[in-house]
């Protein structure tokens, strides 16, 4: 009886030793297996994540409408006068001559030209007084003799005024002190004062 009693009692007593074991059982367990699983469950995401990631295509900003916006700034030609031309008053054979010597305005000078893309002084006035019906001399000397003379002050526009000695240059004189002309090369036909050429004579036709 004794002895069964401290056999039976020992045993009771291992298996209750057994059973508290806190490797079988207990709170740190329950720990360690959920940090595992989330530890799984974190690898998977990163895994399906990736693939995505990685073939998102790169977003290139769009170009701004301001940017590519430019700007154009046109600059007006330099008129070929030096002064404005005025208009032209009166039906004389002369006044015409004028209005028509106007429109060759800025046409280049070229030694022995006689019109219509280019002039020298003695071929623009031939040309001219052609459009009004008369028929001049081709070279300046020539038609410094034909006409009316007139002096200086007494000038009206369409008259033809000659300069140098011997004469060697003609000009349509346009009034207030201003002939057209086409003057030397490099200069287009154009309105100057003739206040800096040598006065030779004048002519009315």
């Amino acid at each position: 009886m004794g002895r069964h009693r401290l056999e039976t009692t020992g045993r009771h007593r291992a298996g209750n030793r057994r059973k508290s074991s806190p490797s079988a059982r207990g709170p740190g367990n329950a720990i360690a297996r959920a940090t595992i699983s989330a530890a799984i469950m974190g690898a998977a995401v990163a895994a399906t994540a990736g693939p995505a990631l990685a073939s998102t295509p790169a977003t290139t900003p769009a170009a701004s409408p301001i940017a590519a916006t430019t700007t154009t700034t046109t600059t007006a030609a330099t008129p070929a006068t030096t002064l404005p031309a005025a208009p032209v008053t009166g039906s004389s054979v002369g006044a015409t001559a004028l209005r028509y010597a106007q429109t060759q305005l800025g046409k280049p000078y070229v030694w022995g030209a006689t019109g219509p893309n280019a002039y020298d002084c003695s071929g623009l006035v031939q040309w001219a007084f052609k459009q009004a019906g008369v028929t001049l001399p081709r070279v300046a000397a020539q038609q410094s003799l034909v006409g009316t003379p007139v002096s200086r002050d007494q000038l009206q526009p369409g008259d033809l005024v000659f300069f140098y000695t011997p004469v060697s240059h003609v000009a349509i004189y346009v009034g207030d002190g201003k002939i057209l002309h086409a003057s030397t090369a490099g200069q287009p036909v154009k309105i100057s004062s003739m206040a800096g050429l040598p006065f030779h004579n004048a002519r009315r036709i």
